[in-house]
């Protein structure tokens, strides 16, 4: 009701674009309105004050309680109408007729039910000086609705909005990282039984990475269902990719609702997890850059020079030059008539070098979640680059490395390209580097070379096939861009998801019927497996065509099947295998590489990053809320403010 972010009222002078979308996908642009929730951007001077602990209310009459104004936090870091009238109605009750009106509890309690999603959203316990039982009446004891008066100028604005079809909001600004952490929890409270929100890890500077799970069974791998993963803001200067995340979230939960049988379609049939930001410290300070610059009195206007500002996390480490480095060990055994491109063990020496938290917990991630696909967002170009991206010869700067599977990646990154407005163009103006005759696509290598990259760790040490896509030559777009940037690229991210529903699907089995885990799937031509998640189940991405398609296991004999894929199939093809138990033979063991898959950290140097923070006396401590250290500065913990305390 109250709390409903959808609901649309007045412009607001600040000129921020706020985007409805129509069920039936047509765009209706308004200007930014206040709706009952006040979108305050969380800075200093908009935060609430400190609020003064339950034992200073003194009882009913409200001395020392401070104002609504300082009361929960709302969606976004803004205080609500509702609350902030509420709060105002205890401290300054209404006189009538030399009588004491008493507001209404029914009144209260309406607005604490339409708020719940709000508070649970930020962690946050219903504020004790709203107490819906101790300072409000029933209406038989005599009272009256403090919020009357706001309903009637609500209605008088609503009513100057013509009728239309239910839509989707979104409102295209900027967010911090405790905004960007409470759109996550909100958009996953409003869609509780589609999605949620969990953390792989934390940075440096301890904040929460947190995904965002979208599926109709979230928590859970549904057997046959694949898993794609989204990641942005890997460099926390390029931050389009966050903020095209942070939309895609809130669109994908409000589609869902709305009954768009795309997205409906989508969601069931696919695990989707959104990372919008791999390195919040470095946003802070990319984002500290542009505010300063973006002062009143400069008169340039909006100007993001700092083209290394905030790129590296907090350690000065550039994350996507972090991760093991397993394409030189692929190419240094790539004559090795065994040996397969897949699976590479990350090498004992990798742990004595310095990993970042926020590596070490993208690494456990990819570990541990059969991902299927995925796409890392960057900024400074407008191309999508695929693995290698790492040169076959370490002197050359741009050679073409293409992997195993250069022709699925290219199919991928073509989906992403073609579907954009303007990246498949070969006439569209470029950032500098030359991609005449590519039509917004290259092998990363080819581009530029580099070692210890994403893409080609998620390639060559789990079974998911990772692009990058730069999505434009500036990194920090000015605010007003924002809109056009999420009409450029939806339909991109749209299609790249579905295309995860690509190629060969299947459950390997023995006979018995128990799932085989870890059993490997493989291609003639292509020397590089995936391996059958917990349940032996598997996806196998590939282009059209007439495949060789073998299942093998240790202890078991191999199956080869033939199979034909359409040009034009719309979803995986679906093939089983039932393998029988055998004693395979000295020559027929795979090549056996010398580390094992499994070594992950194994001097245990880095499990720190995944410890939880203990009390003085080793029990656990509780997560505290991202706003908990706001309120906690003055040395008074309010614990009162927190649910679960």
């Amino acid at each position: 009701m109250v709390c409903s972010a959808t609901l649309r009222t007045r412009r607001r002078n600040s000129g921020k674009m706020q985007v409805p979308r129509s069920a039936s996908g047509t765009t209706k642009v308004h200007g930014a309105r206040t709706g009952l929730l006040r979108r305050h951007a969380l800075r200093h001077d908009h935060l609430p004050q400190h609020p003064g602990p339950p034992e200073s209310a003194g009882g009913g009459d409200g001395a020392g309680v401070p104002a609504a104004e300082r009361g929960a936090l709302a969606a976004e870091g803004g205080v609500h109408p509702d609350i902030r009238m509420l709060g105002c109605s205890v401290l300054a009750p209404r006189c009538e007729d030399n009588t004491l009106m008493r507001p209404c509890r029914s009144t209260c309690e309406s607005v604490r039910k339409g708020c719940a999603h709000a508070f649970e959203g930020i962690d946050m316990a219903w504020p004790y000086f709203l107490d819906c039982d101790r300072f409000f009446v029933s209406d038989e004891e005599g009272c009256y609705d403090p919020l009357a008066a706001l309903r009637e100028r609500q209605e008088v604005a609503l009513a100057s909005f013509s009728p239309e079809e239910p839509s989707t909001i979104i409102q295209f600004t900027y967010h911090s990282n405790a905004q960007m952490f409470n759109i996550l929890k909100k958009t996953a409270a409003k869609c509780s039984h589609i999605s949620r929100t969990y953390s792989i890890g934390r940075s440096v500077e301890g904040k929460d990475l947190l995904v965002i799970e979208f599926s109709n069974n979230p928590g859970q791998h549904d057997l046959l269902e694949p898993e794609i993963k989204l990641v942005g803001n890997m460099h926390g200067n390029e931050v389009l990719g966050r903020q095209l995340l942070i939309y895609l979230t809130q669109y994908l939960c409000s589609e869902y609702l709305l009954g768009n049988e795309r997205i409906q379609t989508l969601i069931n049939t696919t695990r989707i997890h959104i990372l919008p930001s791999m390195n919040p410290d470095g946003y802070e300070l990319a984002a500290a850059e542009v505010e300063d610059i973006s002062d009143p009195e400069n008169q340039e206007g909006h100007v993001y020079n700092g083209w290394t500002s905030g790129r590296a996390n907090a350690q000065n480490i550039d994350l996507n030059r972090n991760f093991p480095d397993l394409t030189s060990i692929a190419y240094s055994r790539r004559r090795n008539k065994r040996y397969r491109s897949d699976h590479i063990p990350i090498p004992d020496s990798y742990w004595f070098s310095k990993v970042a938290p926020e590596t070490f917990a993208v690494m456990k991630w990819v570990r541990s979640i059969p991902f299927v696909q995925s796409a890392s967002l960057h900024g400074g170009e407008l191309v999508v680059s695929y693995p290698f991206d790492f040169s076959k010869h370490p002197h050359e700067e741009k050679m073409f490395s293409p992997t195993p599977d250069e022709q699925v990646f290219k199919q991928l990154a073509r989906t992403y390209a073609d579907a954009h407005a303007t990246m498949a163009d070969n006439n569209t103006e470029r950032c500098g580097a030359s991609f005449v005759r590519k039509g917004g696509i290259i092998n990363g290598a080819q581009w530029y070379s580099f070692a210890g990259g994403m893409s080609d760790f998620n390639y060559l040490h789990t079974n998911c096939f990772e692009i990058t896509v730069e999505l434009g030559c500036d990194k920090f777009p000015a605010e007003e861009e924002l809109y056009t940037e999420w009409k450029r690229n939806k339909e991109s991210l749209l299609s790249f998801m579905e295309s995860v529903h690509r190629g060969l699907k299947g459950i390997v089995k023995d006979e018995n019927g128990n799932g085989i885990k870890g059993a490997s799937i493989s291609i003639r031509g292509i020397r590089h497996d995936v391996r059958t998640a917990e349940d032996g189940d598997y996806w196998r991405l590939l282009n059209s065509g007439v495949h060789i398609i073998t299942a093998s296991a240790p202890g078991y004999t191999k199956v080869m099947k033939k199979v034909y894929l359409p040009a034009q199939m719309q979803k995986a093809g679906r093939v089983d295998f039932v393998l029988r138990k055998a004693v395979l033979e000295p020559d027929q063991e795979e090549f056996a590489p010398m580390d094992t898959y499994d070594r992950f950290d194994p001097y245990n140097q880095f499990e720190r990053y995944s410890l939880s923070e203990l009390g003085e006396n080793g029990e656990e401590r509780q997560e505290k809320p991202w706003w908990w250290a706001y309120f906690s500065q003055s040395g008074n913990a309010p614990t009162w403010l927190l649910r679960n305390f």
